[in-house]
């Protein structure tokens, strides 16, 4: 079996930059030990697989190196970025059907925008072993909802800290740990990580600003906002807070392309 691979950075026109995503594009779906050994071999955060059902229309499931997960950003704007580029090029939209729903990314120019489910956070008490992963001040608030939201008063609290992995894995009921700030040059700053799925730390994750683009809005009073993930390879995100779902738009580029042999 030979599948077409496609290696994309998400979230940025730079080569280097954004958050490297695979796209393996399938005929029918294998079993799920495959899939899981595909992803392992490309050692990304994320591998998307797309099974096409019909013109502009696709099943879509995402892997971590460890676990498929129920929400990629940045894997679905690879995905919709590969369709439009190699495999459908006259499409402006693309409709992913996936384990949160029906995902649609909206093509203009080369800014792709993802319609999203929102995941407002709600005030939680901060797990005790949260400060001593950080190792720095106290944060101004902790929200949650699939992830844990940990909230600082600046920018530069958020790019210098230096989390002690092990410590954060220790933290169990959320998948992924999110520190954001207000920004210095955009609405909001943030990092991501994600020890027990595989992942230390995400370079650019579109899935927590279903989180971040609510509280933002909220606290700013504003519906469209601009973030920047401010992690070593960096990325760009134009939000909009649309009640119960979110825009999430950003930019890619291809890095590779070959093929699978199985």
């Amino acid at each position: 079996m030979n599948i077409p691979l496609y290696q994309v950075d998400a979230f940025t026109k730079e080569i280097f930059k954004g958050n490297p995503a695979a796209v393996c594009v399938l005929e029918s779906w294998p079993d799920d030990e495959i899939l899981q050994g595909i992803a392992a071999e490309n050692n990304l955060s994320e591998t998307a697989f797309l099974v096409n059902t019909a013109k502009g229309h696709y099943d879509l499931r995402w892997f971590t190196p460890t676990i498929e997960v129920d929400l990629c950003g940045h894997a679905t704007l690879a995905s919709a970025f590969v369709i439009c580029s190699f495999f459908d090029t006259g499409l402006t939209s693309v409709d992913f059907k996936t384990a949160s729903g029906l995902l649609t990314v909206a093509k203009s120019g080369e800014l792709l925008s993802m319609d999203f489910p929102a995941r407002k956070p709600i005030p939680v008490e901060a797990p005790s072993v949260l400060m001593e992963a950080f190792g720095m001040k106290k944060p101004v608030e902790v929200q949650k909802s699939r992830d844990l939201l940990v909230v600082f008063d600046d920018e530069g609290a958020v790019k210098e800290m230096n989390p002690d992995f092990e410590l954060l894995g220790r933290i169990k009921d959320v998948l992924g740990i999110i520190v954001t700030a207000p920004g210095k040059n955009a609405d909001f700053v943030s990092r991501f990580f994600a020890p027990n799925a595989g992942i230390l730390e995400d370079p650019v994750t579109g899935s927590s600003h279903c989180t971040l683009i609510p509280y933002w809005a909220e606290r700013l009073g504003k519906n469209k906002l601009h973030a920047y993930q401010v992690s070593k390879r960096g990325g760009e995100l134009f939000c909009e807070d649309l009640d119960d779902r979110v825009r999430i738009s950003g930019h890619a580029v291809l890095y590779a392309k070959g093929e699978i042999y199985i």
